[in-house]
């Protein structure tokens, strides 16, 4: 099943609903990819308040996913990190440095708002 991606103004909403194949991680890091370039999306929220829990390779997709965007010129957020998830995940030494988490989607959507605005020439 593909993950639905909402297209928003400027960014790109990815909400995870149950845990997803390896097949269907790189599908949605390909679909993201595809869509940043097709809507010149600047930014992109993945959303996994819905998972309980995120193995090694989704948690692998998830970062490549943004780099690869962070190449394209968007930013990507993870939003909805589950305690229990953020818990096992630094038990297996599993992280996202370098990635923005923020807590929910308004959380996530506020940064990016910011981002864009740190990005304008003064004046505009």
């Amino acid at each position: 099943m593909r993950v639905p991606i909402l297209k928003q103004g400027p960014y790109l909403i990815a909400t995870i609903q149950s845990s997803l194949s390896d097949r269907e991680a790189l599908q949605l890091r390909d679909d993201l990819v595809d869509q940043v370039g097709q809507f010149r999306s600047k930014g992109i929220i993945v959303d996994v308040t819905a998972l309980d829990v995120m193995d090694s390779f989704a948690a692998r997709s998830l970062r490549t996913l943004a780099h690869m965007t962070s190449l394209r010129g968007a930013h990507t957020v993870i939003v909805g990190i589950q305690p229990e998830v953020a818990f096992a995940m630094v038990q297996l030494g599993i992280s996202f440095e370098n990635i923005q988490t923020s807590l929910d989607l308004e959380e996530g959507l506020e940064f990016l708002n910011r981002r864009m605005l740190a990005g304008r020439p003064h004046g505009r």
